[in-house]
């Protein structure tokens, strides 16, 4: 069992327990672990204890967060960029595959892929010359899924094994916020229809810490009664994380679907808010 697996499981622990608190003594027992090494693999992994990571599993708070949230039209405004340019922090451009490209299919197209390992689990990550155009994470299936996947997509593309391109976005990522190595700013070259670009790209004003309810998000593509299919071009995004659809949650506060599972997403979420 991963040091990730042992955490997803007291997440969920925490999580269906979270409006009565579960204490410190109680999580360890349940992983079967002494509360000193619990605390101590946690803060291994979160950076925080588990005590302080519970707080921001509330409901409550992310109802917070959500009435302090700000437009997400309002926050590309203010940081001068257009709905079609670069995002957060100017850390991570998002390009749509061309009609010229979709035609293709990928071909004389060469696609490289490989496993890392995130505090959140093995990720598959595959980059073409023009940025990374998927980052799943390895569940069921295996990487014969992914692969599977990627395949569907750009049938005609040769697929190389080979982890070095996306090997300093996996440092910049989750490397330790005062030991990030400097990298250029990320590229995605993703293949979606316009309306799913469009929602894509609105994820990205979505900041570090913060959330999003889907009609927040709907408001800002300019489709304010298409709350729906947001969140199916939410669960369509092909580059986790990156690309950050574990920020949207339900106006009600609740974490809502996540197609990498519920736990994960709050896992992501709560890590994102203990590190900030």
């Amino acid at each position: 069992m991963t040091d990730y697996d042992r955490i997803a499981k007291a997440i969920e622990f925490i999580a269906d327990r979270v409006d009565r608190q579960p204490t410190l003594e109680e999580i360890a027992a349940h992983l079967h672990l002494s509360p000193f090494h619990f605390q101590r693999l946690f803060c291994r992994w979160a950076g925080v204890t588990p005590k302080r990571f519970l707080q921001v599993l509330t409901v409550a708070r992310a109802k917070r967060l959500l009435a302090e949230s700000k437009p997400l039209l309002a926050v590309s405004d203010a940081l001068g960029l257009s709905s079609g340019s670069r995002l957060y922090d100017h850390f991570v451009q998002l390009e749509a595959v061309t009609p010229g490209e979709f035609r293709m299919r990928g071909a004389g197209l060469v696609i490289r892929f490989a496993v890392h390992d995130t505090p959140f689990g093995p990720a598959f990550v595959a980059t073409t010359p023009r940025g990374i155009c998927r980052f799943s994470f390895v569940d069921d299936g295996g990487v014969d899924r992914q692969l599977s996947a990627l395949r569907a997509q750009w049938p005609l593309a040769d697929l190389l094994e080979d982890g070095r391109p996306a090997q300093a976005m996996i440092g910049a990522l989750f490397g330790a916020p005062d030991v990030r190595p400097a990298v250029r700013p990320i590229s995605l070259h993703v293949s979606g229809t316009n309306f799913q670009v469009s929602v894509w790209k609105a994820l990205l004003n979505i900041a570090p810490a913060t959330l999003a309810s889907y009609t927040q998000v709907a408001d800002a593509v300019g489709r304010p009664q298409a709350a729906r299919a947001v969140g199916q071009a939410v669960g369509a995004n092909p580059v986790a994380l990156l690309i950050p659809c574990h920020r949207v949650i339900r106006e009600s506060g609740e974490v809502g679907g996540y197609h990498w599972g519920g736990t994960r997403k709050l896992a992501i979420q709560a890590w994102e808010q203990a590190r900030a």
